[in-house]
């Protein structure tokens, strides 16, 4: 209409009453006052008596009035509605009006969720290739060849409503659609409300809520993926890893590490393997020689090495259960102990810094408002405190993670006793099996006066780290 207006096209605006044109008191009065004037606009509110033809009504003058009410009318209605959603978001009701991808209303009770079997295999197929190795790219790619309808063509087809326009490509999967599912809570039975929200009633853009103002309820509906899958493949997304300009990458890549320096090692690669094969190099290394000794291994080495530790520690668990519980129990508790001495003070420290901070706030906010602190040195102070807060507040929770964490440590090893049934007829390596059960090697040179290369290797397994296989073997199987 306004374009309309600009191009000289309209004489006359005519409208039910004041709140059918606009319920923004300022943008209303600018139209109403300036723009339709600018433009020889006549402006007609039939309920209200208005009508910019005769400036001397009284009706007129009250208009300013009667939009404000209009505007305090809006944001009412809106706080309400903002209280009943978050009502409902507390009591762990979902707030989106459409299910996630996987999902479908039921039937008998609209306000719960079941699983859509079809798409929920999709959902499973995408958290496996994440598993595989694969990133975002490579998924969408695989499902795009194996013509798999993408999330809005495919809740079309089932006539459900969709907030997007029908897909030219009804096979393309866009990236960025993959890299939220991998990250999504709701497919291990999640409801997580309060992930968006909005400025004012005006603006109308969806702002990310921080993690720590979102709620997030457990078990509310029947989980796709398991938690253990979830755990992991958010665990390979922190490690994204790039493939080399051959297009090759290992299956070890992002999970293996030079034992000297912490650090990645580097997968490289040649388009002639037969003449130069696969192998790692330490990243510290490669950068400068003398910050790390560096450690270098082929790849088909690695391989052979991780394949033979795992099995033995598979079949050990096997055949030897209650000893390795036993050894693994007693690991684990001085473990874990020590680890939640460590973090419970740090924790102690930290929240003791917190309190701190709040009481340096409040005095410099006190020696600002004296005069003694001018409002410069203020703002200054002040971001310098609010930011070590923040920083502060992500250690305090992170830590009560991890000491949560040490305490489930008798939890841990059942499960990963579990896991290792699966796999104890293991006879390849398969990335999907590494990455469920490794989570990271750890690679040392061995001292020698030969010129040959000799290295060890550790491996970090998932839920009970570092496996003491020599300590478990010279026990002639007790």
């Amino acid at each position: 209409m306004l374009d309309e207006i600009e191009a000289g096209h309209v004489s006359t605006v005519i409208v039910k009453d004041l709140s059918r044109f606009g319920r923004n008191s300022a943008l209303t009065g600018m139209y109403t006052n300036i723009t339709f004037a600018k433009y020889g606009v006549r402006f007609i509110a039939i309920n209200d008596n208005y009508d910019t033809i005769d400036p001397n009504s009284i009706d007129n003058d009250f208009a300013g009035i009667k939009n404000w009410f209009n505007e305090f009318y809006a944001r009412d209605t809106s706080r309400k509605i903002r209280a009943v959603n978050k009502a409902k978001g507390e009591r762990g009701e979902p707030l989106a009006v459409n299910p996630p991808y996987g999902y479908k209303k039921d039937p008998d009770n609209p306000r719960t969720w079941i699983v859509d079997e079809e798409a929920a295999q999709v959902v499973k197929r995408i958290f496996t290739l994440c598993m595989e190795g694969c990133g975002p790219v490579q998924i969408a790619k695989a499902l795009e060849n194996d013509k798999v309808l993408n999330p809005t063509a495919y809740h079309q087809r089932e006539g459900r409503n969709t907030s997007h326009q029908t897909p030219e490509k009804p096979y393309r999967w866009n990236v960025r659609t993959i890299a939220v599912m991998l990250q999504r809570k709701e497919y291990i039975g999640c409801t997580v409300n309060f992930k968006t929200y909005t400025n004012s009633i005006w603006d109308k853009t969806q702002r990310l809520n921080p993690e720590e103002n979102q709620l997030v309820f457990y078990n509310t509906h029947p989980a796709i993926v398991s938690q253990e899958v979830f755990d992991k493949v958010q665990e390979l997304r922190e490690k994204r890893v790039r493939r080399t300009r051959t297009g090759r990458t290992s299956l070890f890549s992002g999970i293996l590490y030079c034992n000297e320096c912490k650090q990645r090692m580097y997968f490289c690669s040649s388009n002639v393997p037969e003449k130069y094969p696969d192998y790692f190099v330490c990243s510290t290394h490669r950068k400068d020689r003398e910050k790390c000794n560096g450690c270098y291994i082929k790849t088909a080495v690695l391989e052979q090495l991780v394949l033979e530790h795992i099995r033995l520690v598979l079949q050990y668990v096997a055949y030897h259960e209650n000893y390795f519980r036993s050894v693994m129990e007693e690991e684990l508790k001085l473990e874990s102990e020590g680890t939640i001495r460590t973090s419970q003070k740090r924790l102690s420290k930290a929240e003791k810094r917190l309190s701190e901070l709040d009481r340096l706030f409040i005095r410099i906010y006190e020696d600002n408002v004296s005069g003694r602190i001018s409002d410069e040195r203020f703002t200054l102070m002040s971001k310098t405190y609010e930011d070590e807060q923040s920083e502060l507040k992500k250690q305090i929770q992170s830590l009560r993670v991890e000491i949560d964490q040490q305490g489930q440590q008798m939890d841990n090893l059942d499960r990963f006793i579990q896991m290792a049934s699966k796999y104890v007829d293991l006879q390849q390596l398969t990335p999907y099996a590494l990455r469920e059960l490794v989570k990271g090697i750890y690679l040392e040179k061995i001292a020698d006066q030969s010129d040959k290369r000799k290295v060890n290797i550790k491996i970090h397994y998932d839920f009970v780290g570092y496996i003491p296989l020599d300590k478990l073997m010279g026990s002639d199987s007790k």
